[in-house]
């Protein structure tokens, strides 16, 4: 058992450290975009990468679940046939998909809001998919086979590929948006190359129709959550486009961006928190533990949303590039809803959090459930905000969704499993963090300004203090501080 838990917990090191390298790769396509696009052109590159999410979850379908469930190599079914099956089921439907597109893009282009001189992105975005698609389930095989070294490599491979062609086609070659999507496009190519020999040698000709019958009745069903989820995330882009413009789009797409510290750490917590209560819930005191997770992940979120709410403009607006600040000044006036999007993932966190009573129950549709109630309550409040406050309304549609999700979760998983939450404690984190941000408008500290640093700091000390003058430390906790700094 031991040696079974070493290596998952070396291939989740594996996996987490090539997600975290490649989203802080990725984020250097901020600084790149922002200083040679202009912000219409990076809602363009905004608004159509958001459809390309939306059908991402259409073109896979689920498929590569679907293999990675009916993966058994001990089975009449051998690796050949179930790797063939999924792989050509992928590869004929993201032809035909793609080709479709490709040879309707102008009509599309103007559907999807594309300029008439730029409906070539179209084509370009159609082969994207369709290289993404069929590398699903090589990229499934390496799981299922543990090869997960392979897999992280070739990730990482994909993001400096595409962060260097980014450079030479928008930087160098100055392409404006059809740069991002010819880098984009040779990406998907390339690491299909790189997959070949992971496949080439379990490809044949073989095509199960049973086993693809069986295959689908699996995958389709998760094709409504998938959407659901993408619309959480994605649905804002192209509400705001319609609504406003595609300028408006781009200062939104680059200042939500800047919200990547709070979704790393989410995300880094998601990965551990799954497997952290599964294995923990038949222990006595399961759920004061769990209950104790959250009022931790509230006080460091919060700690980490008035940080990022107090410096981040400080740290974009510093010349650090050549005299060139993190992003151009064109951007600026959209700062605004950074910490509105951190306070966003910041309720993803505790959405992920309640994940516990139906998961342990075995109650997953409840999660579906939330999921499509965060759906619906980002469309509605899109609608009903974006006229109003333009940008704001956007990101306070996305915070409200994710508070929804979470609310939803806990009020539904509440009777299934016993999760000793602290609400005392939980009110006190949050009164601080209120106290905090009611000070920071007392004294005039603007999000998008970068001056006041000394008051800054002071504000982001204040919120630890205020926790420890409300009382918010047990003895237990005291005596542990007191051990890590050496007064005890």
């Amino acid at each position: 058992m031991l040696e079974e838990l070493k290596k998952l917990s070396k291939e989740t090191a594996v996996y987490g450290v090539s997600t975290v390298v490649g989203r802080l790769l990725n984020f250097l396509l901020l600084p790149l975009y922002t200083h040679y696009l202009v912000p219409a052109e990076y809602g363009v590159v905004a608004t159509l990468f958001s459809y390309l999410a939306f059908l991402n979850v259409l073109y896979g379908h689920g498929m590569d679940f679907a293999f990675m469930r009916f993966f058994d190599p001990g089975s009449e079914q051998s690796e050949e046939t179930s790797f063939s099956t999924a792989f050509w089921s992928l590869a004929a439907t993201s032809l035909v998909i793609s080709g479709l597109i490709h040879v309707f893009a102008s009509t599309l282009s103007v559907y999807a809001g594309v300029p008439e001189n730029l409906s070539d992105i179209t084509r370009y975005a159609a082969w994207i998919l369709a290289f993404d698609a069929v590398a699903l389930v090589p990229f499934a095989y390496l799981r299922m086979t543990h090869r997960a070294a392979v897999y992280a490599g070739i990730k990482v491979v994909n993001i400096v590929m595409n962060l260097a062609l980014n450079i030479v086609f928008v930087s160098n070659m100055h392409m404006g948006v059809r740069g991002v999507f010819l880098a984009s496009l040779v990406t998907a190519c390339a690491t299909f190359a790189m997959l070949t020999p992971v496949f080439v040698p379990l490809l044949t000709s073989v095509f199960d129709r049973s086993l693809h019958k069986t295959l689908l009745r699996f995958a389709l069903p998760l094709v409504p959550a998938g959407l659901a989820s993408m619309m959480v995330q994605v649905i804002d882009r192209p509400i705001l486009k319609f609504m406003t413009d595609d300028a408006t789009v781009g200062l939104y797409q680059a200042n939500y961006r800047l919200g990547i510290f709070m979704m790393m750490v989410v995300n880094m917590f998601d990965a551990s928190w799954r497997p952290f209560f599964l294995q923990r819930a038949d222990k006595p005191g399961a759920g004061a533990v769990f209950g104790r997770v959250l009022t931790y992940w509230l006080a460091g979120g919060s700690f980490l949303l008035i940080l990022i709410t107090l410096f981040v403009a400080p740290a974009v607006t510093f010349p650090i590039f050549a005299g060139r600040a993190l992003i151009a000044k064109a951007y600026w006036p959209g700062l605004s809803i950074v910490p509105v999007v951190t306070l966003g993932y910041l309720f993803n966190g505790i959405y992920i959090n309640m994940l516990v009573a139906p998961t342990l129950a075995k109650r997953s549709e409840l999660v579906a459930y939330a999921t499509a109630l965060g759906a619906i309550v980002n469309i509605g409040t899109n609608l009903l905000w974006i006229p109003r406050w333009g940008m704001m309304g956007a990101a306070m549609a996305t915070l409200a969704a994710y508070a929804a999700m979470a609310l939803a979760l806990y009020l539904m998983g509440r009777g299934l499993y016993p999760v000793a939450y602290e609400p005392g404690r939980l009110a006190r984190v949050t009164l601080c963090a209120a106290a905090v941000a009611a000070a920071t408008k007392i004294f005039g500290v603007h999000v998008a300004s970068g001056n006041q640093l000394i008051l800054r700091l002071g504000l982001l000390a204040a919120f630890p203090v205020l926790l420890a003058l409300s009382g918010f430390l047990d003895q237990e906790e005291l005596g542990a501080l007191k051990r890590r700094l050496g007064l005890a």
